[in-house]
Order: structure tokens, then sequence, then C-alpha cells
């Protein structure tokens, strides 16, 4: 714990980020986002894997931001 305290948020809290996923009810679809609606995308209408966002101390930076976007079957 607080072993970046440059990566402080502007209220001085630390550590905010990695260590969550949320599995969300969208399923996956690799190029959805190319036509997706620019609001409120809501996923394709099926697939056979559903989207997990963020992710956790044990993956690299590209994964540990709250945006992360992945896959895992339901």
């Amino acid at each position: 714990m607080g072993s970046f305290p440059t990566g402080a948020s502007p209220v001085g809290a630390l550590d905010m980020a990695g260590n969550v996923a949320e599995w969300v009810a969208d399923w996956f679809g690799a190029s959805y986002y190319s036509a997706s609606p620019a609001e409120n995308p809501t996923g394709p209408a099926s697939g056979s894997a559903r989207v997990v966002r963020g992710g956790g101390w044990s993956l690299n930076e590209n994964w540990n931001r709250s945006a992360a976007r992945n896959r895992f079957g339901p």
C-alpha cells in the first residue's frame, strides 16, 4: 500500500486501481465498438463470452485499468 505516492489523486487517495473486475451483462464482440452506438452501447445481441471490465495487480498495466475490457465464458 502507498508504494506509488506520485500517483495520488487530486484529493490524495492512493491505490485506487486494480483488484476489481466487474462481470457485465454484455456479450463480447471483438469488433462491436467499431459499429456501436456512440452512447450506452449494450453489446451484441448474443455471443459465447461475456464482457469483464477491470483487472488486478497480477496482470500487466493494460489490464489493471478500470476501463480494461476482456472476455470470459459465462
